[in-house]
């Protein structure tokens, strides 16, 4: 069986850091990814995936993106069920990142200290 997914997008907000009673980071952050065709009036739709970044991959996500980043997010569609606090069941769809490339450059101009992860690109390391 086979569970991947990639996807290129731009932030739709900062990504949210927190920490778990354990200490593991995770980042959570929402993509904005147009679908490959346009709908009859010519536009193209958007769709708004929910991500989450764990461990070290996590913490770099968190202090690293902002909205309107464009990045290339690999890894598997996760989907949990869980009780709200009004006592109704609420299923969520969440990719869950196993890399994140960084597909352009922070507005400042500044890049990411590249030694926080393995997973993370700048577009003039690509190989094209």
């Amino acid at each position: 069986m086979l569970n991947r997914i990639i996807l290129i997008g731009r932030l739709t907000r900062d990504p949210e850091l927190r920490y778990t009673p354990q200490g593991v980071p995770v980042a959570s952050f929402s993509l904005a990814v147009d679908r490959p065709f346009s709908n009859q009036q010519g536009q193209r739709e958007t769709d708004f995936i929910d991500c989450i970044a764990w461990r070290k991959l996590g913490e770099t996500v968190g202090n690293h993106l902002t909205k309107g980043r464009l990045v290339a997010v690999e890894g598997r569609l996760q989907v949990r069920s869980y009780e709200a606090q009004d006592g109704t069941k609420r299923r969520v769809s969440e990719v869950v990142a196993d890399s994140v490339r960084f597909l352009d450059r922070p507005k400042d101009g500044s890049a990411p200290d590249m030694s926080m992860t393995d997973d993370v690109a700048l577009p003039d390391d690509l190989p094209f």
